[in-house]
């Protein structure tokens, strides 16, 4: 029976091709895998680099609140008066944002599902 299945897949040369077709799936399979690679390095250097810069803005504005609040207190000639300013300037915008949460929300959803939708063509 098995010279017959032989027999017959040699008469078709289906081996020939079960093998090309095998080759190309693999082939297909490691294409895939180096793509996902490449997409995740670029996502991971991106993410690297703009974690890099929150992190270097955040330390440039805690450094220069603090020199800010120091200095308003020596104008002031008060010991805490310009660290009461600093915090005020900080805590009206977080008032804002607090106030304005939906309609900024909604905002920012338009922008990037409009961004998101002119990627995909």
């Amino acid at each position: 029976m098995d010279s017959i299945k032989d027999s017959i897949v040699k008469f078709l040369r289906l081996d020939n091709l079960i093998s090309n077709l095998t080759g190309y799936v693999e082939t297909q399979v490691k294409l895939a895998k180096l793509e996902v690679r490449d997409e995740v390095a670029k996502i991971l250097s991106r993410g690297l680099v703009i974690g890099s810069v929150i992190l270097f803005a955040f330390l440039f504005l805690l450094f220069f609140s603090v020199g800010m609040a120091h200095y308003l207190n020596g104008v002031f000639k008060q010991p805490f008066i310009g660290y009461w300013l600093v915090a005020g300037f900080y805590a009206l915008p977080c008032l804002l944002f607090l106030i304005f949460n939906k309609p900024i929300s909604a905002h920012f959803e338009k922008y990037f599902a409009k961004h998101l939708r002119n990627k995909d063509k």
